[in-house]
């Protein structure tokens, strides 16, 4: 008798690459989120429990691989300084799911196909 057909699934992450190396992926998309979402990179970065220095240098390293700038400082005043998500962040980040989306739903298709 044989033994009734396994199901296998395709698991994958997805990085949107520009020539010199990694643009965006799922942890830089939940870090403009975060920023976005406390009006500050210390604070973005704290929801992820990762260093100010890190979080700032994932920042510039999108800032300078994208056309625009995906998170601007906003300088001090009354309540001290922050950061914002650009009109550009947003947009990276709405095309970020929008991919994932695309690929979850073609991997899906494509893992009905596997057998060994």
């Amino acid at each position: 008798m044989r033994p009734v057909s396994k199901k296998y699934s395709i698991g994958f992450r997805v990085w949107i690459n520009e020539e010199e190396g990694h643009f965006i992926g799922l942890g830089r998309v939940r870090l403009l989120e975060n920023i976005k979402s406390t009006g500050s990179i210390t604070k973005g970065a704290k929801e992820m429990k990762m260093s100010y220095r890190q979080a700032w240098q994932m920042v510039e390293d999108m800032n300078s691989r994208s056309d625009k700038p995906l998170v601007e400082k906003v300088l001090g005043g009354k309540g001290g300084g922050g950061a914002i998500v650009t009109e550009a962040g947003e947009k990276v980040i709405k095309l970020y799911y929008q991919l994932e989306e695309k690929m979850i739903k073609a991997s899906k298709e494509l893992s009905k196909s596997i057998k060994f």
